[in-house]
C-alpha cells in the first residue's frame, strides 16, 4: 500500500511543480521535458531487464547446478542455526537458506551482476513458502530490507570510478563505506527485528554476529596496514577469486556427483529468462515514476532546502553538495551514479564533497529499484512495511556515511 501512494505522490508532486514553474515562470519546457522523461525512462527500464536477461540466464542455470550438486543444501546447513532464527517462518535448513547466503555474499564483494538474479532466485523461493502469494511475507521483508542495508566489505566500483576520476587514494573510503554498511545492516536487522518479534538475543545469533563482526574487523585490519595500490589490487583480484571459484566449485560438486552439468545449467537458464521478463512491468513503472519526479526539479528544491535549514541551524554545510546522491540512490543507482562522478568532476575526486558522495554511492542501496525487481518477479503487491523499513535504513545509511566522511576526512 505504502508503494502505491508513494507512486501516485511521485507524479502528483512532479505535476504540481510543472504547473508552479508554467504560470509564475513561465517555463514552457518544463511539461516536456516531463513527457520525455516518461518515454526515456520507460525505454531505460526495458534496457535495464534486457541486459539483466543474460546474467539471469547465468547465474540462475549456476544456481541450478548447485542444487543439483548439493552444495547449495551444503550452505543452507552452514548458516542454518543463524537463519533459522532471522527467519523463524521457514523450514529448517531448506535450500533457500543457500540462495540467501549466495545473495549476501555477492552484495558484500561488491558484485552487483550476480547479487541480483542470485537474489531474484531466492525471492521465489521464499514465494513457493509463502502461504498468501500478493502480500510479502515476513521472511521476504527481512530478506529485502537486509539487502537494501547494502553491506559491502569491498566497494569495487566506487573505487574504480575514484581511479577514474583521478583520485590520489582511490581507497581512501574503503573502511568509511565497510564500516557504513556494517552499521546499517545491523540497524536494519534490529529494526525488522522489532516489527516481527524476533529475539535477537539469542546466544547462536549473537556468536553469528560476532564472529562477522571479528572478521570484517580483521578484514579493516589488515586493509588499514596496506597502501592503497595494494589495497585496490587486492579488492580486484580477491573478488574475482572468490566468484570463479564459486563456479568452478558448482560445476565440479556436480560432476563428482555424476550429475548431468550441462542439462542442469539448462534448466536452470530457462527460469532466468522467465524472470526477466516478469521484472519488466514493475521496473518500468517505477523507474518512469521516479523519473519525472526528478526531471519537475523536485530533488533540487528537496536539496536546496535541507540546505537551507542547515544553514540557519548553525550546522556546517559542506557536505550539502554531496546530498543529491543520498536523495538519488534510493531511486536509482545509475542516477546516483552519475550524480556522484558529477560532484567528483566539479569539486575534485579528493575533495570532501568528492568523498561524501562516494561513501554514500557505497554505503546505500537502491531501495525502490530492489522493490520494483525483487517483489515484482514475484508478483507481491502489498508490500506492508517494507517500504519503511529500507527507506530508514537508507536514512541511516546516509547520515552515517556523512558522519564517517567528517570523521575520516575532516
Amino acid at each position: 500500500m505504502a508503494l502505491n501512494y508513494l507512486w501516485i505522490a511521485f507524479f502528483l508532486i512532479a505535476f504540481v511543480i510543472a504547473l508552479f514553474k508554467l504560470i509564475f515562470f513561465q517555463d514552457t519546457a518544463i511539461f516536456q521535458a516531463l513527457v520525455t522523461s516518461t518515454f526515456d525512462n520507460a525505454k531505460t527500464g526495458f534496457e535495464i531487464s534486457l541486459g539483466l536477461t543474460g546474467v539471469m540466464t547465468l547465474w540462475l542455470g549456476l544456481m541450478k547446478i548447485g542444487e543439483r550438486g548439493g552444495i547449495v543444501a551444503l550452505l543452507a546447513k552452514a548458516v542454518g542455526p543463524f537463519f533459522n532464527r532471522i527467519f523463524p517462518d521457514l523450514p529448517k535448513n531448506h535450500p533457500v537458506f543457500g540462495s540467501i547466503l549466495m545473495n549476501f555474499s555477492a552484495n558484500m564483494l561488491g558484485l552487483d551482476n550476480a547479487a541480483t538474479p542470485l537474489g531474484l532466485k531466492a525471492m521465489k523461493e521464499m514465494q513457493e513458502l509463502n502461504p498468501t502469494k500478493e502480500t510479502a511475507s515476513n521472511p521476504q521483508i527481512m530478506f529485502l530490507v537486509l539487502n537494501t542495508a547494502g553491506l559491502t566489505i569491498i566497494p569495487i566500483s566506487v573505487i574504480v570510478y575514484r581511479t577514474q576520476m583521478g583520485a590520489a587514494d582511490p581507497t581512501d573510503i574503503f573502511i568509511p563505506v565497510l564500516l557504513t554498511t556494517l552499521i546499517t545492516a545491523f540497524f536494519s536487522l534490529i529494526l525488522v527485528a522489532i516489527y516481527q518479534r524476533i529475539n535477537l538475543f539469542d546466544w547462536v545469533i549473537m556468536a553469528y554476529l560476532g564472529t562477522a563482526f571479528l572478521l570484517i574487523g580483521l578484514v579493516i585490519f589488515y586493509m588499514s596496514a596496506q597502501t592503497q595500490e595494494r589495497v585496490a589490487l587486492i579488492s580486484q583480484v580477491a573478488s574475482n577469486i572468490i566468484l570463479f571459484s564459486i563456479i568452478v566449485s558448482f560445476i565440479a560438486l556436480a560432476w563428482l556427483r555424476k550429475v548431468n552439468v550441462y542439462d542442469a545449467f539448462i534448466e536452470g537458464a530457462k527460469e532466468g529468462f522467465g524472470v526477466s521478463i516478469n521484472i519488466i512491468p514493475y521496473l518500468v513503472a517505477m523507474l518512469v515514476a521516479i523519473g519525472v519526479f526528478r526531471a519537475s526539479g523536485a530533488l533540487d528544491m528537496i536539496v536546496n532546502g535541507m540546505g537551507w535549514a542547515f544553514a540557519q541551524m548553525g550546522f556546517d554545510t559542506e557536505f550539502v553538495p554531496a546530498l543529491p546522491v543520498a536523495f538519488m540512490k534510493p531511486l536509482s543507482g545509475s542516477g546516483a551514479r552519475g550524480l556522484m562522478l558529477d560532484a567528483m568532476k566539479t569539486y575534485g575526486a579528493d575533495s570532501f564533497v568528492g568523498r561524501v558522495a562516494s561513501c554514500i554511492q557505497g554505503g546505500t542501496e537502491t531501495t525502490f529499484y530492489i522493490l520494483a525487481v525483487y517483489f515484482g518477479s514475484v508478483g507481491i503487491r502489498n508490500t506492508r512495511y517494507s517500504v519503511t523499513c529500507g527507506l530508514i535504513a537508507d536514512f541511516v545509511g546516509a547520515v552515517i556515511a556523512i558522519l564517517l566522511a567528517y570523521l575520516f576526512f575532516k
